[in-house]
């Protein structure tokens, strides 16, 4: 038998998985600043005897944890990403990982929760000075850590300054929709800032006007607010995780491009999500006039990030015929 020349017909599964994404950086800075922040924390609590300092010390290694799988993942990714057992690359690892953190990211909140109830119907005595000196020196380093996830990347475009703003602004959002390892990260250091704040609050009303009991209430609003990030977070990893079917309206687009002709009709379409706004595709296409399936993924915009196409063709005779 004559072996043909394959190469036109196969191509890889790496989708630009192989290269650094902008949050693995961003996330290695944040994963060092909060590992040194916190030996200093322990360091300084066994030294000075100090519980509160020694318990935020212990409660951003938790953090620190979460925010090292984040990093792992990312590593992970770019060094397996031309591996053939990943059928489709390894886009999904990081949402893999975002859902580790969205875990670990609950259960943060249940110890909030937890903790706050129990100060709330034991309350102990707070060493107001020193508390809000740890909870202002968490608040400035968790919040520098969450701007600099949030911060795009430079890019290089030719576009005018109002434009090019414009694009890095909805490039920013993009990527921490759609890079969950980066969300979780990101989640991750806002519910740290979070907490710091709502302490501040709470203290500074504790110091100022006796209202000691706004510390374990505020600590309940946190973990509230926390868990709610957690299910967020939970939904939108597992869903990739899954092979959810892609949102409608892109569904519809990819639908809408392909119907080329009048006699054209989609019999099953299904597509989902392969990792960080790449996805694939499977069309099954029944026609009287059928077009190539070349000619067809010719005609899905770009703009559809469907990066893996699988169509079948039928002629709607022999559909008839089968029948």
């Amino acid at each position: 038998m004559h072996k043909h020349d394959m190469s036109s017909w196969t191509h890889d599964h790496v989708f630009g998985q192989d290269k650094a994404r902008p949050g693995e950086r961003r996330t290695l800075i944040i994963v060092l600043v909060t590992a040194v922040f916190m030996v200093v924390e322990i360091i300084a609590g066994l030294y000075y005897g100090s519980m509160a300092l020694l318990a935020d010390g212990l409660h951003m290694a938790s953090h620190a944890a979460a925010l090292g799988i984040s990093v792992a993942a990312y590593v992970y990714a770019r060094r397996h990403a031309g591996d053939s057992r990943f059928s489709f690359g390894t886009g999904k690892v990081n949402s893999l990982a975002a859902f580790a953190s969205a875990i670990l990211l609950g259960g943060f909140a249940v110890v909030m929760a937890v903790e706050s109830i129990e100060r709330l119907f034991n309350p102990v005595a707070i060493s107001f000075d020193q508390a809000i000196l740890v909870a202002v020196l968490g608040l400035a380093v968790n919040g520098a850590s969450a701007w600099l996830l949030a911060s795009t990347p430079h890019h290089h475009h030719d576009h005018g300054h109002h434009d090019h703003h414009h694009h890095e602004e909805d490039e920013t959002a993009s990527e921490l929709h759609t890079d969950h390892n980066l969300r979780a990260a990101y989640l991750h250091v806002l519910a740290d800032a979070l907490t710091s704040l709502l302490a501040i609050i709470a203290l500074l009303a504790g110091k100022y006007a006796g209202a000691a009991w706004l510390d374990p209430i505020m600590g309940i609003i946190g973990a509230i607010l926390v868990a709610h990030w957690s299910i967020g977070l939970l939904r939108m990893s597992a869903k990739v995780l899954l092979d959810w079917q892609a949102e409608e309206p892109r569904i519809e687009k990819l639908r809408s491009a392909l119907l080329a002709d009048d006699s054209d009709q989609i019999a099953d379409i299904h597509v989902w999500s392969i990792g960080q706004n790449q996805y694939a595709a499977e069309v099954l296409i029944v026609s009287d006039n059928p077009r190539s399936p070349k000619q067809y993924k010719t005609l899905i915009p770009d703009e559809l990030c469907i990066v893996h196409v699988s169509l079948e063709v039928h002629r709607c005779g022999a559909r008839q015929q089968a029948a």
